[in-house]
């Protein structure tokens, strides 16, 4: 099926999945001790034992250069994201602790890479997946790990940069569903969004500044949800790339919902029709 025809709103006709198929630059901001590490023999560990539990290494200018191929060495293997900083700028976020040129973020939560649980998915039966296009409040996203656990969703997929990411406490406000749940990180929404319509998925994304009421028809069986960040919604690339666009009717002088209480929203009415009825 084609994009044009997916436009169309001819939905999929239920091909297999799973195991049967085949910028500007980022803000520094202050993380609290929970989501940080910092010395290097700290960091050096994390990253030989644990790189799926590593979000970003930074690494100070200022190291040298074979302690620096070392943690990049490293860091490549486990598909981890090395930022080379200033010294003052590493300084400030790690704060008055002696750092030695190296820190990383990272998660109580194990990230699973795209393939992987594509992959995993059951080839029948109904499907929820959810795909944040760069919330960037971590108690969103615990929210909508909540919630997605709650309805039967399959999975929360975000990106690996410039979003929230599922720290201490993603885990916190998700009451531990973030832990139960697959958690995916991926390097680009928009190309997510194509390889789930190459999975069977049809794509819907919530944007409350146009498409068709989200009561006006039932949610296919398979359904990919997206979501767009606080305040600036979907981005236009990944809005025209979801097969479709829906809103959520509201009253009053508000104007939009919260992200993950639009997500909710979403989620519980592919429920209503897909998910656990007692």
């Amino acid at each position: 099926m084609d994009k044009m025809e997916r436009k169309e709103g001819k939905r999929p006709s239920g091909r297999s999945i799973g195991k049967e198929a085949g910028s500007a630059a980022p803000r520094f901001e202050r993380k609290r001790s929970e989501d940080l590490n910092w010395g290097r023999q700290v960091v050096l560990q994390l990253l030989k034992e644990s790189p799926d539990r590593v979000q970003k290494v930074f690494l100070g200018k200022n190291v040298s250069e074979s302690f620096a191929r070392q943690i990049k060495t490293l860091a490549e293997k486990g598909g981890v994201v090395v930022q080379a900083v200033a010294p003052e700028v590493l300084s400030e976020i790690c704060g008055p602790v002696n750092h030695q040129g190296v820190a990383c973020r990272s998660s109580e939560v194990s990230m699973a890479e795209l393939g992987d649980f594509l992959s995993s998915l059951p080839s029948g039966g109904p499907l929820l997946v959810v795909v944040l296009d760069h919330v960037q409040d971590p108690h969103n996203l615990g929210a909508v790990a909540r919630t997605a656990e709650a309805c039967g969703a399959k999975g929360v997929l975000f990106p690996k940069r410039r979003g929230a990411l599922p720290g201490g406490t993603v885990v916190k406000v998700s009451a531990g569903a973030a832990l139960r749940l697959p958690m995916v990180g991926v390097n680009n929404v928009v190309q997510t969004v194509k390889e789930l319509q190459e999975s069977g998925f049809w794509t819907i994304g919530l944007d409350n500044r146009m498409g068709r009421s989200l009561w006006s028809e039932p949610m296919p069986e398979r359904t990919a949800l997206v979501v767009g960040a606080e305040g600036e919604g979907l981005s236009r690339l990944v809005s025209d790339t979801c097969d479709e666009i829906v809103r959520i009717p509201l009253t009053g002088e508000t104007g939009s919902l919260n992200a993950s209480v639009a997500c909710a929203v979403g989620m519980f009415e592919w429920a209503r029709k897909w998910g656990p009825q007692s």
